[in-house]
């Protein structure tokens, strides 16, 4: 799920505008997040999990009715926050840098 800018300079496609990730009993709406945001939420039920990394900065947010969640960026993070990635399980979210391999971030679910 990324922007149009990305697909320009991959040979693969990769211009969904969303993808619906079960996450044991959790729905993760996966999205880049220039359409489908905080700001612009997409159609998600209570509990449900919206992930985007359209900012580059790592992040997460309880919300009422969902959960935020930022991988931050491999490539060109901001903020001042580390190169970084998210690995997901049942028992929820780890934020890894990526030059260490070191949890700096972690939501347990």
């Amino acid at each position: 799920c990324e922007a149009e800018v990305d697909q320009m300079v991959l040979d693969f496609p990769v211009l969904a505008d969303y993808a619906v990730v079960l996450l044991g009993n959790r729905v993760i709406y996966a999205t880049h997040g220039h359409i489908y945001n905080r700001e612009n939420l997409p159609p998600l039920q209570k509990g449900d999990i919206l992930l985007n990394g359209h900012t580059h900065i790592s992040k997460c947010f309880e919300h009422e009715n969902y959960m935020y969640i930022n991988p931050g960026s491999v490539s060109i993070p901001k903020e001042g926050t580390p190169h970084s990635y998210v690995i997901a399980d049942e028992k929820g979210f780890k934020w890894k840098d990526l030059e260490s391999g070191d949890i700096f971030m972690e939501k347990l679910l």
